[in-house]
C-alpha cells in the first residue's frame, strides 16, 4: 500500500468468496469505499474497482497481520465451525489489533450467550468478549438464522425434521445482513460499541413456515417434530463428530426454548427498506426447493 492510500480509511473485508462477505463487498464496492479483501485464496478473490486483495488464514497470524496493515475498520466473518473456531477468530483479532485496526465489526450470532442453547452461539459470545477485552471500537451483528439455508433443512421428501417443538424464529435474507454490514461499515462511530439483533419481519414456527411455503410452491411441505435423542440418532449415520451433531440438533433446540423469538427493526433502521419475507424470498429465489418433489 502506497502512502496515498495509507491516509485513505480502509475496510478490510474478510470472507469476501463467500455468501456473505462477498455480498458485502458488492455493496461497498458500489459505494466507492476504499477496501482490502483478506482471502483464503488469492485465485478466488473478487475483482472491484479500487479494491486491493490479500491471502491470509485466521490461523496464520503473521499472514493475517501483514494482510491488515493499512486497514481501518475490519469486517470479520466468523469462522466456519469446527472445535479451534474461537481459537482461529482470537489469532486474528489479536493480528489485527497489532497490525493498526482500529475498529472490528464482527458477524455474530442471534442470542450468543456463554450458556446458549445452539451450542456455536457460544463460540459467538466469547469471540465478542474477547474483542471487547481488546480495546478496540467494535459494533456486533447478531443475524437470526439464514433464511437462505432454510430450503436446505428439507429433505427431499419435503420434510422438516427437528426438535425445534412450537417455537419461533425470525428467518433473515443474506441479503439484508450485508445491506445492514454495509451500513455499518460506512457508517463511522455512530456504530460504535452497539449490539444489533438482524431478524427477518416476523417471528414464525416451523410448522407455519412450511405451510405458507407450501401454499406458495404447490409442494406438499411438512414439519415433523423430534425430541433430542431422535435428532441426533437420525444424523449420526451421516458420520459427522459429535461436536457438530449438537451443533446442528441444539440450533433446532434454540428455537423451542424461545432463544430467537427476536423481531428486531434493524434492517429496516439501517437500510431504509424492510427485511425479506418469506414471500419475498421465494419471488426472488424461485428454484430454491427444487430439490423436493411436487
Amino acid at each position: 500500500m502506497g502512502d496515498d492510500q495509507a491516509e485513505t480509511k480502509i475496510i478490510g473485508v474478510t470472507g469476501a468468496t463467500g455468501a456473505v462477505g462477498g455480498r458485502v463487498a458488492t455493496r461497498l464496492a458500489r459505494t466507492r469505499a476504499s477496501q482490502h479483501l483478506i482471502v483464503r485464496d488469492i485465485n478466488r478473490a473478487p475483482e472491484f474497482q479500487g479494491a486491493s486483495a490479500s491471502m491470509a488464514s485466521y490461523e496464520d497470524a503473521a499472514a493475517f497481520g501483514r494482510a491488515a496493515r493499512g486497514v481501518d475498520t475490519l469486517f470479520l466473518v466468523s469462522a466456519p465451525e469446527s472445535p479451534d473456531r474461537v481459537a482461529a477468530h482470537i489469532s486474528a483479532i489479536d493480528a489485527a489489533v497489532a497490525a493498526g485496526v482500529s475498529r472490528i465489526v464482527y458477524l455474530s450470532f442471534l442470542a450468543a450467550a456463554p450458556d446458549a442453547t445452539f451450542t456455536f452461539a457460544r463460540d459467538h459470545f466469547h469471540t465478542e468478549s474477547y474483542i471487547r477485552a481488546t480495546g478496540a471500537d467494535y459494533t456486533f451483528l447478531r443475524p437470526s438464522l439464514y433464511l437462505d439455508l432454510m430450503p436446505s433443512w428439507l429433505d427431499g421428501t419435503g420434510a422438516l425434521r427437528g426438535p425445534a417443538g412450537h417455537g419461533s424464529v425470525a428467518w433473515v435474507a443474506r441479503d439484508d445482513i450485508a445491506d445492514v454490514a454495509a451500513a455499518v461499515l460506512t457508517g463511522g462511530g455512530e456504530h460504535d460499541g452497539r449490539i444489533y439483533d438482524v431478524t427477518g419481519p416476523e417471528a414464525v414456527t416451523l410448522g407455519r413456515t412450511v405451510e405458507r411455503l407450501s401454499g406458495l410452491t404447490g409442494k406438499t411441505l411438512r414439519y415433523i417434530p423430534e425430541t433430542w435423542e431422535e435428532a441426533l440418532a437420525a444424523r449420526r449415520r451421516s458420520g459427522a463428530p459429535e461436536w457438530a451433531l449438537e451443533g446442528w440438533a441444539s440450533s433446532y433446540a434454540a428455537i423451542a426454548t424461545g432463544e430467537l423469538d427476536v423481531v428486531s427493526e434493524t434492517v429496516s433502521d439501517l437500510t431504509g427498506h424492510p427485511p425479506q419475507s418469506i414471500e419475498g424470498f421465494l419471488r426472488k429465489n424461485p428454484s430454491a426447493f427444487a430439490h423436493v418433489p411436487v
